[in-house]
């Protein structure tokens, strides 16, 4: 039975997500102080932590960051469940360590799913390390047992999220790929769609990638209404329509 931790300052959300988690099979425990949901974390090593972000004396942002700099803690998956859901919460919610994130009010039934595809997605090897051989499509280069991009001569550093979706793009280099796919392929989503997940890890992703491309040149278009594109050679920034 897996063991869930629930970090949230509201009693009552706390109760509510235990309940719905436990009639789905789970074994949870929650804590309403960061501090102290740091120490249960410490202690019982659960499966998965669901963490909200306005706590105060230390918020979900801060308590992400640490709870990633744990040994016992450090490949725990955690979802962010927070009232704050524009994409800059988001995006700040991703760098701290979050591999999902919850907008409140939820529905029980969306956060059992993303529960189970969290957990389902975390005992699975990723993509890169079930891929051995190097993949290159035109200037660029996966290099799986590093976490890699190489783009011409200059290499950048990806987490294992980036590297699947990039993987992802250029397996279908050349051809449209929707965000729901990528949600379905990399977070094994089936019906939720959540766009401003891939907007988020498409953005660092393109960052990182800028920093190694040639000047003015950029590799993932964004199809408006679809979804994203990679361009194997990379297309100059002024021809972009």
């Amino acid at each position: 039975m897996n063991k869930v931790l629930i970090i949230d300052d509201d009693a009552a959300i706390c109760e509510l997500v235990k309940i719905n988690l436990e009639l789905a099979g789970y074994c949870c425990t929650f804590a309403t102080e960061p501090q102290k949901g740091l120490a249960k974390a410490r202690q019982e090593a659960p499966d998965l932590i669901i963490l909200d972000v306005m706590m105060p004396e230390l918020d979900g942002f801060s308590l992400a960051f640490k709870l990633r700099q744990l040994e016992v803690t450090k490949d725990v998956p955690i979802i962010m469940l927070t009232a704050l859901g524009e994409l800059p919460d988001k995006l700040k919610g991703f760098s701290s360590g979050a591999d999902d994130y919850l907008t409140k009010p939820f529905e029980p039934e969306e956060l059992k799913a993303r529960v189970l595809a969290v957990l389902n997605r975390s005992k699975l090897a990723p993509q890169s390390l079930r891929v051995k051989e190097v993949l290159s499509v035109g200037d660029m280069t996966l290099i799986p047992e590093s976490y890699n991009v190489r783009v011409r001569n200059k290499t950048a550093k990806l987490t294992p999220i980036e590297f699947e979706i990039l993987m992802f793009l250029m397996q279908n280099h050349g051809n449209m790929v929707a965000s729901k796919s990528i949600l379905k392929e990399v977070w094994g989503y089936q019906e939720t769609e959540d766009a401003d997940i891939i907007r988020v890890h498409i953005r660092h992703l393109r960052s990182k990638i800028d920093k190694i491309a040639p000047l003015g040149i950029k590799y993932i278009e964004t199809i408006y209404g679809g979804g994203y594109r990679l361009v194997p050679q990379g297309v100059e920034t002024a021809k972009r329509g």
